[in-house]
């Protein structure tokens, strides 16, 4: 199976979330020369070395992404707010984000997802969290405690 069926069988499997915005124009080819590794595909489970996040990019959303010139811009989350001590993140998630189910993307999802989270980065950011909000279906809030 060569790695472009491998990803579009991942595509319809997966959680990936769509948009029902227009679909992007344009081609995007990837050539990478390494074995894959199942746990790769789930971002819970992702090591702490950068080659995963090449495959986790093209298969999920993040609330926020970074992209040239920008390191927040908007993926899942429309918008965010930012506390005024920095304490609290507020994020509004994109109209019409669906699963490869056609189910919505919801606050509770974002939740579930962030608690599901075991990769190298959990342990530090989840020992600095305080709580996680689901204000209602369309928007979380994540609170860290005071340093």
């Amino acid at each position: 199976m060569t790695l472009r069926a491998l990803i579009a069988a991942l595509l319809l499997t997966l959680g990936t979330c769509s948009s029902a915005v227009a679909a992007p124009e344009g081609q995007l080819t990837t050539a990478v020369h390494v074995s894959l590794a199942p746990a790769w595909f789930d971002p819970a489970e992702t090591v702490g070395i950068i080659t995963p996040f090449m495959f986790l990019y093209a298969l999920h959303d993040a609330l926020v992404k970074s992209m040239p010139g920008n390191a927040l811009a908007p993926s899942l989350a429309e918008s965010w707010t930012v506390s005024p001590d920095s304490q609290a993140y507020e994020f509004v998630l994109r109209k019409g984000a669906r699963f490869h189910n056609g189910e919505p993307v919801t606050a509770e999802d974002v939740k579930f997802s962030f608690e599901r989270y075991r990769g190298a980065g959990a342990g530090p950011f989840k020992t600095r969290l305080a709580s996680i909000d689901v204000l209602d279906s369309q928007r979380i809030r994540f609170r860290f405690k005071q340093p």
